[in-house]
């Protein structure tokens, strides 16, 4: 019988991976909502919500890794398709939350009201609708992504440049979205939300029901990543970014599997930001700032290029990190500290934590394996040796 085309390609550690998420998609919900309070085994309501932003972020991280792991497209705008994902979720979230706003309109959000608009713009139109909001998920950040990879990779614009104009791309969202004029509540964004799916965000069941379903477009989204990678696709994939010019020259369409790709992973990080806003609760223009596309790439950086189990670690590792230095004295220097991260990383750890991990155990492993095969075919010599002697 062949295998499922998403469960063919895992491994002993993408296997690994998807039970130890699934674990704890399914015991940290139950430790917040049935273990007593105060006691050992009870998981607090906002570490819930603060682990599923981290999630979150290994999503966005894992969709990173699968260009620039794989394809060797670097790109620090990837935030841009994160942020647009939670504009469209954020905007249904406003929609739910009608006449119960500071103002009292049923239809209009609070920040149209004080900027007296008279009616709701067209863009808005079927945000009221979850489907139409989850649709739009997945259709905004991947349209954006399309029309964007298909007149850069069509152009063969590669390497820093290409990581420049996603860049800008990106900081162009920042200022369009900035302005009150735009519709989208400028600076202070969208925010205030009430219900979704008529359950209450703020309530503990919603607050495990969204990191349960974290966790679930997590193991999805490496699902899906790991069979991209492990399949023809990922060969030329990995091919394009070892040697595009000589891929290009045996008549792949580089420009179309690059593309592809590009698309692919703009809707996981749409995905990630959808999930993202109703576990945090807001979010404004400065999801767009470029320096939070450049924190992403070197989550990936620190868990390990092209590994994809290490790209979700290592969103996860470094913003613990981040949360547990901004909250004392070392708060000020954050910043100099995720650089430093970064140097000693590529200095030391050029291949991250996973890949240096992989490259130290893979020639033991070989080494241990041809050990125990050369043992036994010595022993089977002996064996072979006493049994003739014994014939005689």
């Amino acid at each position: 019988m062949t295998p499922h085309i998403l469960t063919r390609s895992l491994d002993r550690a993408a296997t690994s991976f998807i039970l130890i998420v699934a674990g704890v998609g399914v015991l940290i919900p139950l430790s917040n909502l049935l273990m007593p309070q105060g006691s050992i085994f009870q998981v607090p309501t906002y570490l819930v919500a603060l682990w599923g932003k981290y999630l979150c972020y290994a999503i966005l991280a894992l969709s990173i890794d699968l260009i620039w792991g794989y394809c060797g497209i670097l790109s620090l705008g990837h935030g841009a398709f994160f942020a647009l994902g939670g504009y469209a979720m954020g905007m249904y979230l406003m929609r739910q939350i009608g006449s119960r706003g500071v103002y009292g309109n049923p239809v209009l959000p609070d920040f149209m009201v004080f900027l007296n608009w008279d009616k709701l713009p067209w863009y808005w139109y079927g945000f009221d609708k979850f489907a139409f909001a989850a649709l739009m998920v997945l259709l905004v950040p991947g349209l954006l992504a399309f029309c964007f990879g298909w007149l850069a990779f069509r152009s063969r614009v590669t390497g820093v440049y290409l990581s420049i104009i996603t860049q800008a791309m990106t900081y162009a969202l920042l200022l369009g979205f900035f302005r009150n004029d735009f519709g989208f509540g400028g600076n202070n964004g969208l925010t205030d939300f009430k219900d979704i799916l008529g359950f209450n965000v703020q309530a503990d069941g919603t607050r495990c029901a969204l990191f349960f379903l974290s966790c679930l477009a997590l193991m999805i989204a490496f699902l899906i990543c790991r069979a991209v990678v492990t399949s023809k696709l990922g060969k030329v994939l990995i091919a394009v970014r070892d040697a595009e010019s000589r891929t290009r020259f045996l008549g792949y369409r580089v420009e179309s599997y690059k593309l592809f790709v590009f698309t692919l992973s703009a809707c996981m990080a749409g995905v990630a930001g959808a999930l993202y806003v109703p576990q945090v609760g807001i979010i404004n223009p400065s999801e767009f700032a470029p320096g939070n596309s450049i924190e992403a790439v070197i989550w990936v950086a620190v868990g390990g290029r092209g590994t994809l189990v290490g790209a979700a670690l290592g969103a996860v590792v470094v913003n613990y990190a981040k949360t547990f230095f901004t909250s004392g004295p070392l708060a000020p220097y954050w910043l100099f500290m995720l650089g430093a991260l970064f140097i000693l990383v590529t200095l030391l750890l050029p291949k991250g934590i996973v890949g240096t991990f992989n490259a130290w155990w893979e020639p033991w492993r070989t080494g241990r394996s041809t050990g125990l095969a050369a043992d036994e075919e010595s022993a089977a010599r002996e064996d072979g040796i006493g049994a003739a002697n014994a014939a005689e």
